[in-house]
């Protein structure tokens, strides 16, 4: 069996969305997860350690994409980032946030285990 993925979910304040995303995908046994955000009033702040420990990162907005890139460009060296598209207007384990969570991730998982 071969170990499992490092996947880091990434939104503004880690209270919702990234939360949720590492919820959902915690008891998966093909993934290792993490959930941080990029404010610095977020519950759990991102490090260069968590970019360095990521196989694979997932951002929820385009706009979080450019700040990840500006403030740890180094950290994040060639890892793949997908940004999922998911706006910052559902509460922490909302059912439609979890449908738009796996809907979104679930491609880019299938093709990582492909290769």
């Amino acid at each position: 069996m071969s170990s499992p993925t490092n996947v880091l979910f990434v939104c503004s304040k880690n209270l919702w969305r990234s939360p949720t995303a590492e919820r959902v995908y915690c008891n998966d046994p093909r993934l290792a997860v993490r959930s941080r955000g990029l404010s610095p009033k977020a519950a759990r702040r991102i490090s260069p350690n968590d970019l360095h420990w990521a196989d694979v990162v997932f951002v929820m907005e385009y706009e979080q994409l450019a700040k990840l890139r500006s403030l740890y460009r180094s950290a994040l060296g060639k890892r793949p980032v997908h940004v999922l598209e998911i706006p910052d207007k559902y509460q922490f384990m909302d059912p439609r946030l979890i449908e738009l969570i796996q809907e979104r991730v679930e491609p880019f998982l299938n093709e990582c285990s492909a290769q």
